[in-house]
């Protein structure tokens, strides 16, 4: 156990929310956990308007059937950041891993890809481009890669939207969906 909760004081409409979160609709199991948690958290009256005691942090986990720390999150999440954070999970402002390709980086491969192939070749394979850009250019990428830089910025040539691909040194013309033309 971290410490004692902060004090919860839900709104008539947070209530009302949090209730019909709990016994209405579809709701992901971590908002209605954290709305049980919450209602537990509020201050309750009884009829006379008497103050009745508060559940403690290990009671509510017992209810709710999680750990106590997330008893005690929950509660100062509210207080200092009110339910919609409590109920809602933060958007992530950056991607979990930058991404490797960028506009710069495509310009690049599909200038080489335009250019003349090396000597000896009659045109450029994914291959040649994955050696050639990690020289050239300094940027390590796979073939799969340029492969999708590739692809998403070349506009199909043909009304039916044939693609040459050449797979170890064979060469095929395939079908939009990558079937037989």
């Amino acid at each position: 156990m971290r410490g004692k909760s902060y004090r919860v004081d839900l709104l008539k409409e947070e209530e009302k929310r949090l209730k019909d979160i709990v016994s209405k609709g579809v709701h992901p199991a971590r908002q209605v956990i954290r709305a049980h948690i919450l209602l537990l958290l509020n201050e309750h009256e009884d009829i006379q308007g008497k103050a009745v005691k508060e559940p403690g942090q290990r009671e509510i986990a017992e209810r709710c059937r999680c750990e106590t720390g997330l008893v005690y999150r929950v509660s100062k999440q509210y207080v200092k950041e009110g339910i919609e954070r409590v109920l809602n999970r933060k958007k992530r402002e950056t991607p979990p891993v930058p991404a490797k390709v960028t506009g710069e980086v495509e310009a690049k491969i599909i200038a080489l890809s335009c250019g003349e192939p090396p000597e000896g070749y009659g045109r450029w394979t994914l291959r040649l481009l994955e050696e050639r850009s990690k020289v050239e250019l300094g940027i390590e990428l796979s073939d799969t890669t340029i492969r999708s830089v590739l692809k998403k910025n070349t506009p199909e040539t043909s009304s039916e939207g044939m693609l040459v691909h050449t797979s170890q040194g064979k060469r095929g013309v395939r079908g939009r969906h990558g079937g037989c033309p």
